[in-house]
């Protein structure tokens, strides 16, 4: 029951990134807007770290598995990459 409050609590500061993503009009993702929404709560002492620990570390453990879908689509766009590998790596280097 732990665990799904607080999913419930990071679902809730997505759906309120969204929500601002698409009410703000800047160019600025909703994943940055739930950071700092988060970042907030936790800096204002509403939302503590011990609440959020096991759903936390449950997100690190399966990081790995969320790269997969992104990284199938990159083999699947291959054909328009291959040509820019250059300056993709590059770019992705100096930033």
């Amino acid at each position: 029951m732990k665990n799904l409050k607080q999913f419930a609590i990071v679902l809730l500061f997505s759906i309120v990134a969204e929500a601002l993503a698409v009410l703000i009009p800047l160019p600025i993702p909703a994943a940055i807007y739930g950071i700092i929404l988060m970042l907030i709560a936790l800096g204002t002492g509403l939302l503590k770290l011990e609440v959020m620990s096991s759903a936390t570390k449950f997100l690190i453990a399966i990081m790995p598995l969320l790269f997969i879908a992104p990284a199938v689509n990159i083999l699947k766009s291959w054909d328009l990459i291959a040509p820019h590998l250059v300056p993709i790596c590059i770019i992705t280097v100096v930033s």
